[in-house]
């Protein structure tokens, strides 16, 4: 009776094991490329929010942290900021631009996991797109025919996502004005 239980139960024991040290070479194995990846992705990204930007440096200021773009000549072109914020799925990350003068030069969706065909919208530029050349706080309105100058109609059927997407660049403009005591540009 106990030889019926030890048996298997080692049997057992040893798989675990068997399959633990292969998930952790695996893991260690792949770790280094998952970051390098990551890092280049990042790199892109900011050159798509600001692109013109030859040059950018991490920066941190009163608990912000932020990337400076900086033209050939090492002038200030503009600041890239990664904020989150909650939405339908989950947490959105997006990646913002804002030039000196303090209008988002683009936003970059890096993490969504909303609806397909209506959340995963936001990823779209017909909709990142709508934010480009804003500065002050944005705000997203439901199926208005006549949007103010910071208005975006939501996305059909994503109120929830669209107001994540907005609620991140906010916070992007928000620590822009903190950091250089500019408000955005009206």
């Amino acid at each position: 009776m106990k030889k019926a239980i030890l048996v298997p139960t080692i049997a057992l024991f040893v798989i675990c094991l068997v399959s633990t040290a292969l998930l952790a070479l695996a893991n260690n194995v792949t770790a280094p490329i998952i970051d390098e990846l990551a890092i280049q992705t990042e790199i892109e990204s900011r050159n798509e929010v600001l692109e013109t930007a030859e040059i950018f440096e991490e920066k941190s200021d009163n608990g912000i942290d932020y990337v400076v773009g900086l033209d050939k000549d090492g002038n200030e072109i503009g600041m890239v900021f990664t904020s989150t914020a909650k939405s339908y799925g989950g947490e959105i990350i997006v990646m913002t631009g804002v030039d000196m003068e303090g209008k988002i030069t683009g936003i970059k969706l890096l993490h969504i996991n909303d609806t397909p065909g209506l959340g995963m919208n936001a990823q779209k530029p017909e909709f990142r797109d709508k934010f480009l050349g804003m500065s002050d706080k944005i705000t997203i309105v439901k199926n208005s025919a006549n949007a103010a100058n910071n208005e975006i109609d939501a996305l059909s059927g994503a109120t929830i996502s669209s107001n994540a997407v907005a609620d991140a660049v906010n916070e992007a403009l928000e620590n822009f004005a903190k950091i250089t005591g500019k408000a955005g540009a009206n």
